[in-house]
């Protein structure tokens, strides 16, 4: 299997991001931000769009690409790019996908600190939400449990 194509929908307001509390794997029990796999006829905007809608209802206005992580294991069902957006401006009514998980609009502080989250999540999160410079690219290794060993930051 090749690597899977993914992305990350950070919706922000104030100093809040809406979260899904992962009630399915991967993730299962985490808190993550919206996202999904890319399917084969779309562009990483394209789904980040669509994946927003579709687990929040939520419509982005304006879309940011901020980071591109890679996360690799010896899983061969466990190799993703991930495409991390970053939206500050939005339309439409919250509407939970519950077959996802809860929503819940998170104070940053709180996400970054007393939630529990992907490893992964807890470092890359800060640096792309926390300031508007460059973008943010690193790669995740994991071993076969998908306990993280080892990142880089570029």
């Amino acid at each position: 299997m090749g690597r899977i194509a993914a992305v990350l929908v950070y919706a922000l307001r104030d100093r809040q991001v809406l979260l899904l509390r992962r009630n399915k794997q991967p993730n299962l029990g985490l808190w993550i931000a919206p996202g999904g796999k890319i399917e084969n006829d779309e562009s990483p905007h394209e789904a980040a769009r669509r994946e927003l809608a579709e687990e929040t209802g939520l419509t982005a206005v304006d879309l940011t690409w901020r980071g591109l992580c890679t996360e690799v294991s010896p899983l061969p069902d466990w190799q993703w790019l991930l495409f991390i957006y970053v939206t500050r401006q939005f339309s439409g009514d919250l509407r939970p996908d519950l077959r996802e998980g809860e929503l819940a609009w998170v104070d940053l502080d709180t996400y970054f600190h007393d939630l529990p989250i992907p490893e992964a999540d807890r470092i890359f999160a800060p640096r792309i939400l926390e300031t508007d410079t460059g973008m943010f690219e690193a790669k995740f290794v994991y071993d076969a449990t998908l306990t993280l060993v080892e990142w880089v930051v570029y």
